[in-house]
């Protein structure tokens, strides 16, 4: 359970970097002076990353939640919604 919560984290940490490409979509960041590797990185976690990862942790905890297993006991409610209904978006936009 407690890798669960880790990748948990860390799925969210990604989806803030999807938006952070949306934003990046409409406003250019790569201007002279700007850090191309910071750039890069948001790029990797907010396209490729939070996709695939978001995908398995939803999925280990709907598999615990079919199981009848207490998943929301150890993770916070939050924490569970907002990685949810960022995997809907993340779907669109990758299979678009």
């Amino acid at each position: 359970m407690q890798s669960l919560i880790f990748f948990s984290r860390v799925a969210f940490i990604c989806n803030v970097c999807f938006v952070l490409v949306w934003v990046m979509r409409f406003y250019p960041i790569l201007e002279e002076g700007r850090s191309d590797d910071l750039v890069s990185l948001v790029l990797i976690l907010g396209i490729l990353i939070a996709f695939l990862l978001n995908i398995v942790v939803n999925g280990f905890i709907l598999a615990f939640w079919l199981q009848r297993k207490p998943v929301w006991k150890h993770l916070p409610k939050w924490l569970l919604i907002t990685n949810f209904l960022f995997l809907f978006p993340e779907i669109i936009l990758f299979l678009k």
